[in-house]
């Protein structure tokens, strides 16, 4: 998760949303670390989680499957970062800070665990969230501000 805060301090310096990921193998190697890139790339689909999935996907190199893999991110996934984590067949999640407003988790939604899905993720919530709360609270109130 440490490393992830830090990813999601570079892409507040690069004025996105201060969310990072990190996607780490079966057996903990890091494969992948990523930060949001909506506005870098103009792609709304830029989110951390999806950033960090394509590039983990590209390090296996065996298609879009990552089973067995581990996504960490410092907030709780939104729908379609949830549907990409299901389709991808990440075994793990692990996030920071629940998001009241769009998360799909565990906030509006569970997507992740919905038992009519064909793949369920073992989800383990609230690490280090204080912390990626603040990052988040102190990005927004600089846009404000």
């Amino acid at each position: 998760m440490r490393r992830a805060l830090a990813v999601a301090d570079q892409a507040a310096a690069a004025g996105d949303v201060s969310v990072g990921a990190v996607v780490l193998s079966p057996t903990g190697e890091m494969l992948a670390v990523a930060g949001n890139e909506r506005e870098l790339l103009a792609d709304v689909s830029a989110h951390a989680e999806i950033v960090a999935l394509r590039q983990a996907a590209a390090v296996v190199g065996q298609g879009w499957r990552l089973p067995g893999c581990t996504l960490v991110v410092t907030l709780e996934p939104c729908a379609m970062c949830a549907g990409a984590i299901v389709a991808a067949r990440i075994q793990r999640l692990v996030f920071g800070a629940f998001d009241p407003k769009a998360g799909a988790v565990a906030s509006l939604w569970d997507l992740v665990r919905d038992p009519r899905l064909n793949h369920r993720v073992e989800v383990i919530s609230g690490i280090l969230a204080g912390e990626a709360e603040q990052q988040l609270r102190s990005f927004f109130g600089g846009r404000r501000g």
